[in-house]
């Protein structure tokens, strides 16, 4: 009796060893999975990421794509069981042919997303460990870098997974040299537009946060982010539009944000009879900027420029010590109204377009007003009464 369900304990062993098998190889495979990402992640907590950067950058960007590969492994290691022991999967059946490259490629996809999350992560870090260090790393050239190696990444990924699949790396590249030149005719927009960030990304004329302008255009904002294709810049709107990277190359961009001072340049305008005041204005006026703690004293001027049409022309010209819009308004405001107070102290007056209409009748008949006086005889007839409407 007791042998008797031994062996047919035996036989149901041996009938379903394979699936037991897989079932144990996918549950631990899940479990294990598990268990190393709650480590990895609770390991990368323990780190700072500011002073352990690139160890907090793999272990952060390992932690969920390890378990996809033990997963992957052991999803293959359970299909292999299949075909071995003869269970569901046939020997020579497409899906037994099929795992191996299958498996490669996802192994080959895993470590290349365990690379762009860890690529990124210290990418974040070492621009963390620059602002608490006191120091300015460019935004600009960290995402080009950074740009350039997931790009690099997912490039070689690809060859990889390809030849994994059987394809001829060689033939690839040969047929893609041929075929580079076909889509470079058929994209020359795209092309144009990738150079022009590449230009951006080795010469840096501008970086993320700072204002630029193009002249010639209404293009103008502060820079957000320098993708591959476009620079996105947000205007004094506050809507954001793009611009292809392709016009960097061909128009000239003023940085407005590397501006050393700004420029102060107004025309000042009084009357013509104050000629006399001019010179006393003037050096009150170049006195006043060379001690104006706003102005920079290694080059300013103040001079009376021409006799226009209707004014004598004051020309102010000179730049601020502060970039700063606001501190420039002020300095400007200050500076225009302490020489508007230097002219009235000369006792001249600032004045704007006069016309002077010269009527010599006019001028005859205000004399004879003022010889006669205020005689009644020699005033004008009044003129006559209307008559009453009642």
């Amino acid at each position: 009796m007791v042998q008797t369900l031994f062996q047919q304990a035996v036989s149901i062993y041996e009938e379903w060893q394979a699936t037991i098998l897989v079932f144990v190889t996918v549950l631990g495979s899940l479990a294990i999975g598990a268990v190393l990402r709650v480590a990895l992640a609770r390991l990368a907590g323990r780190l700072h990421p500011v002073r352990h950067v690139w160890m907090h950058g793999l272990l952060s960007g390992a932690s969920l794509p390890l378990q996809i590969l033990v997963w992957v492994l052991g999803i293959a290691l359970a299909g292999k069981m299949l075909v071995g022991r003869g269970g569901a999967l046939q020997q020579d059946s497409l899906l037994a042919h099929g795992l191996d490259p299958v498996r490669d490629v996802m192994v080959i996809a895993v470590v290349m997303w365990f690379l762009l999350r860890a690529v990124n992560q210290i990418q974040i870090n070492l621009l963390a460990r620059a602002r608490d260090r006191g120091r300015e790393l460019d935004p600009t050239a960290a995402d080009a870098i950074g740009k350039l190696c997931k790009a690099s990444i997912v490039i070689t990924a690809i060859l990889m997974m390809m030849q994994a699949l059987g394809f001829s790396i060689a033939g690839l590249l040969a047929f893609g040299g041929m075929g580079g030149i076909a889509v470079g005719f058929a994209a020359q927009s795209l092309v144009a537009n990738l150079l022009g960030g590449l230009t951006i990304f080795a010469s840096r004329p501008f970086k993320v946060g700072e204002y630029i302008i193009i002249p010639g255009t209404d293009l103008m904002g502060g820079v957000e982010h320098i993708g591959w294709r476009a620079t996105r810049l947000i205007g004094f709107d506050c809507k954001p539009f793009y611009v292809p990277n392709a016009m960097f190359n061909t128009q000239p961009v003023i940085n407005h944000t590397r501006m050393t001072s700004r420029r102060i340049m107004e025309d000042i305008h009084i009357r013509y009879a104050d000629i006399d005041a001019v010179p006393g204005i003037v050096a009150d006026g170049r006195a006043l900027l060379s001690e104006h703690p706003g102005i920079k004293h290694d080059f300013f001027a103040f001079n009376f420029s021409s006799c226009g049409a209707y004014s004598l022309k004051l020309s102010l010209y000179a730049f601020t010590v502060s970039t700063d819009y606001n501190d420039y308004m002020n300095v400007q405001e200050d500076v225009l109204l302490r020489i508007a107070d230097i002219i009235r102290r000369h006792g001249a007056r600032m004045t704007g377009p006069v016309s002077t209409v010269d009527m010599p009748q006019l001028r005859g008949q205000d004399a004879q007003s003022d010889a006669a006086g205020a005689d009644p005889a020699r005033l004008p007839p009044m003129p006559p009464s209307l008559p009453s409407m009642g």
